[in-house]
This record gives C-alpha cells, structure tokens and sequence, in this order.
C-alpha cells in the first residue's frame, strides 16, 4: 500500500486500540463463499459488514479494498489446505471445526501448531495478493516493479508480468496485522507475549513467501532457437512455502514475556530467532485424548500406518491404546494406455487392503 490510501489504513488502524475478543477470526473467510464486490446491489448493506469473523481494523481495511476480500479468502483457503497437508501425519492434523473460529479452542494455546498456523495464513494472503495484482484483478496494484537482478545475463529482458509479491506483503502486513495491531494489553502480560508471538508468526510467513519467490524465463526464437529470453519474478509454488515453514515448526524457539514487554528466550543457550522464524509461549497438548477445554479432538478413529515407527504409526498415533485392523475395497485406475489421438483409456482395478484405525 502506498499514497494518501496507506496513510488513511494507518490512521483507522491506529484509532482501534481496545482488546477485540477471539472468538472469531478472519480465517472464517475461508469458509463463507464471497462474491466479488460487483455482485452486490448498490444502496443493499455493505460486503463488509456481513463478512464474519473481521476486526474493528480489519473491517475498515475491508471498506477501502472491498475487492481484497475475496482473494484473502481465498489465501485463507490455501493455508488451512497446505497445514492440512502438512500435518496429515500428526496427532494434530490441522482440523477445521466450524465456520467461525475455524481451527476451534485449541488455537487459544499458543503452542508450536499454533505459530505454524499463524505463518502460514499470513503466508497464503500474500500468495493470493500477489497473484491477483499480476491477473489484473485489483485496481490497486499490477504486475511487478521490482528492479532487475543484478546477476541476470545482459541480452536478457527484465519486464515480463510478474507477480506482485512486493504489494502482497505490504497489504498482508497491514491487514493481517490489525487484529493484533489493535489490542491493548498489560506489559508483561501473558496476553501481551501472545499477541507478539502472533505478530512473529504473522511476519516469518510473509518473509517465506517474499524469500522464495524467484526469476522465472520464457525463451523467444524462431524454431524455439531461445535467441532472446524475457524474465520475471514469480511466487514459488506453495507446496514449497508449506515445505518451509514447517521446518521453521520443527526448530521453533520456546519465549517468555519480560517485564520489558519483549519476548525473551526460554533457554538463553539457543540463538535468537530471526524474523523468519517461528516462536511459541505455551507447550503443546498431546492431542491424544478429545478434550474440549484444550479443543484437542484426540485421535481416536485415526487411520494410522502398523509398520512406521514415525508419528503415522500406530503406536505413536494411537497413543499406546491399540489400534483395529479392517479390510476395505479400493477402486485404482489400472492398465492404462494412450491412443492416437488423443485421449488415455484405463481400466478399473480392485483391491482388497488391511487398514488400522486407533481405539
């Protein structure tokens, strides 16, 4: 964001300064369908005030960038898909479990599944933003102005439609940022480490998003000779976002709030994380047993894998309560071949496979 239009977000944000409740959160976006702003009758009530789940700050945001919305649930989306996938395998499998809080009371812990969480939807509003800059989609923002490498061969071109990862942050900042933004708490104070530690997280998955994203070349040439190249900056594919961050999960630094205010090391033998990595203030449940005041949902009727002895295997999974065997029919497609021209036609095979689901 940039002009008389930041200053404006900035001043609206700055005017919020009560503590907001959570009981809602904007990855709510994900799960309510959004029409575009042009669907909307004129003179009918405002897309903003009927989207659920948006802060006294993030709901002013919304005012100015109504066509935002619809591209912030859709990074919202792509998170809670992408922490799912990251872990499918875990006692923690990233479930949704309604449509406001989306991720339930579990969130209210600020444990490692947590900071992951956080820094992959920020992570995801900056994808969606920066892809729907280069596609034309928001009238606040276009392709790529980021200046030409310096390491990028000289008879090459610099300007092809680039995604726009620069405007993407800085919008993910402000909006993401607000609901954290705008609270006000005691220093010192277990709310206030939270809501730093929030802000941490928010940040390293931006900078995941911006560190990735790399020159991408299109050759030019009579009979594909590559003669001339045009280059650009694209985004990484997410999947690899996703691969990122949870390494940034698997090293994240425990922190304590100081009387100073500021998150301090747990262990002060440990280095001092970095922007771009993740921290959390509360260990972590097990996740073992259904327990509504933590929010876990426990892992009971998880499918788990009898042979590994990773966290998919049944011992780890289950928790030491055993596990039943049952047998299932699944249906692959088999025997495929490719004929002229041009189309596969495959065959339908059955098979009969043991499967273990935890007690």
């Amino acid at each position: 964001m940039t002009g008389p239009r930041l200053a404006l977000a900035a001043a609206l944000l700055c005017s919020c300064t009560s503590p907001v409740a959570d009981a809602n959160s904007w990855w709510s976006l994900a799960m309510n369908p959004i029409q575009r702003p042009e669907m909307y009758i004129i003179g009918a009530q405002p897309v903003c005030s009927q989207l659920p789940g948006l802060s006294p700050g993030q709901r002013k945001l919304c005012q100015l960038y109504q066509e935002h919305m619809v591209f912030i649930g859709e990074g919202a989306r792509s998170a809670i898909k992408e922490c799912q996938y990251q872990f499918r395998q875990r006692r923690w499998n990233c479930s949704t479990v309604d449509n406001a809080s989306v991720f339930g009371r579990v969130m209210k812990i600020g444990s490692r599944e947590t900071a992951f969480t956080y820094a992959v939807s920020a992570a995801g509003v900056v994808n969606a933003i920066s892809r729907a800059c280069r596609e034309g989609e928001l009238s606040s923002c276009g392709c790529s102005r980021a200046a030409r490498p310096r390491d990028l061969p000289r008879d090459w071109l610099w300007g092809g439609c680039g995604d726009n990862v620069e405007y993407g942050y800085r919008f993910a900042k402000e909006f993401v940022d607000a609901k954290e933004r705008e609270k006000n708490y005691a220093r010192g104070s277990e709310e206030q480490a939270r809501m730093l530690m929030n802000l941490q997280n928010n940040e390293a998955g931006r900078r995941a998003v911006y560190k990735l994203a790399d020159v991408a070349c299109k050759c030019h040439g009579v009979s594909g000779s590559c003669s001339l190249k045009t280059c650009w900056l694209q985004l990484a594919d997410f999947r690899k976002v996703g691969d990122l961050l949870k390494e940034k999960y698997d090293s994240a630094a425990a922190m304590r709030i100081s009387r100073k205010g500021k998150l301090e090391l747990v262990n002060a033998r440990f280095n001092t994380p970095t922007q771009e990595d993740l921290v959390y203030v509360d260990p972590s449940p097990d996740y073992c047993l259904r327990n509504e005041t933590t929010g876990s949902l426990g892992t009971q009727g998880r499918l788990c894998n009898k042979t590994s002895e990773g966290m998919d295997g049944c011992e780890l999974m289950c928790c030491g309560r055993g596990y039943d065997q049952f047998k299932s029919v699944q249906v692959e497609r088999c025997h495929c071949k490719f004929h002229w021209c041009c189309y596969v036609k495959c065959k339908k095979c059955t098979e009969i496979v043991d499967q273990y689901v935890c007690k």
